[in-house]
């Protein structure tokens, strides 16, 4: 079929909302943007005068289509090399999608995106869909040919998953970056008693090189183990510099919406932390290492005004 410009000015205008879904969905920003534009080619080959409503037509579309490619993910995250956390979106990148509400900013945290690895393709989509868009259950039913009734009993069986017990806090950005150069501070100081004075007993850190850039196969528990390893993370030394092209510079910058480090080397992102907390103190560290998960990263934060780094020639 042939689009008219009206017929593609509404898929454009429904593309925001659809990328933000599939981001939450499959934890993945190049993936997702696979998945619309997938969508779109599903709306081209469509008689698109017979559908009565776009919105909904292709919300369905893309959530099959995510549901597939979730299939096939979990079968090649079988086979990744160490440890896998999702692709990290930088604060200002339009795949956040809305942050209007506490549920909505907590369903795309770096937290909650690997918290949701453990629900199945069906309890990913009814949780993302009702928790982060406020999709009606009879909608979501629709969407996923299920009844109603299972529509809820399969989003309550995911939020119970999705929680870990651990009472997050919500912070300000002013709030956020006086974290992270206090934590930062605290890594690079000359012992790690600071790092254990910020830490959760029961914090952890993970990294994720894909195999490409070392990083730990299991996560390191407990704030002593996590204390250990962070301040050797950042003490200088030749073979880090050599491994990333340099001397990297790290800044202070949210991490789907969380407070983060943006580690820089001539412009290019080698590396993002996302820095959890929760009532305690800072409960999680998640390292994203990965070159191939770095690349809008890195494309998004040439355009960003993101001042001056905390350190410069770090490493």
């Amino acid at each position: 079929m042939t689009l008219t410009l009206d017929d593609v000015d509404r898929f454009e205008a429904a593309r925001p909302r659809l990328a933000a879904i599939a981001y939450r969905m499959l934890g993945s920003a190049a993936e997702a943007e696979d998945a619309v534009q997938e969508a779109f080619l599903r709306w081209q080959g469509a008689d698109v005068e017979r559908i009565e409503v776009p919105e909904a037509w292709l919300t369905k579309v893309l959530t099959n289509l995510c549901l597939n490619q979730l299939t096939s993910a979990r079968a090649r995250r079988e086979t990744y090399v160490g440890e896998w956390l999702p692709e990290p979106v930088l604060g200002g990148d339009p795949m956040l999608g809305p942050a209007d509400t506490a549920e909505q900013r907590e369903s795309v945290s770096y937290a909650v995106l690997t918290l949701m690895e453990r629900l199945s393709p069906n309890e990913r989509a009814v949780y993302v869909l009702r928790e982060a868009f406020d999709y009606p259950h009879k909608e979501i039913a629709e969407i996923l040919d299920i009844t109603e009734a299972g529509s809820q009993q399969i989003f309550h069986r995911a939020k119970k998953h999705v929680a870990d017990g651990r009472a997050r806090v919500e912070i300000d950005q002013a709030a956020a970056r006086r974290i992270v150069e206090e934590f930062l501070a605290a890594a690079t100081g000359g012992s790690v008693a600071p790092l254990l004075e910020l830490l959760t007993d029961d914090s952890i850190a993970i990294g994720d090189g894909g195999g490409k850039v070392p990083a730990r196969a299991k996560a390191f528990e407990g704030a002593t183990a996590v204390a250990k390893f962070l301040w050797g993370m950042f003490r200088p030394a030749a073979a880090k510099r050599d491994m990333i092209g340099g001397a990297a510079d790290l800044y202070a910058w949210p991490v789907n919406g969380e407070p983060g480090l943006v580690a820089v080397v001539g412009g290019q992102v080698v590396g993002i932390m996302a820095v959890e907390i929760a009532e305690g103190g800072v409960a999680a560290c998640r390292t994203q290492v990965n070159p191939d998960k770095l690349e809008r990263a890195t494309a998004l934060w040439a355009t960003l005004d993101h001042g001056e780094p905390l350190v410069e020639q770090a490493f």
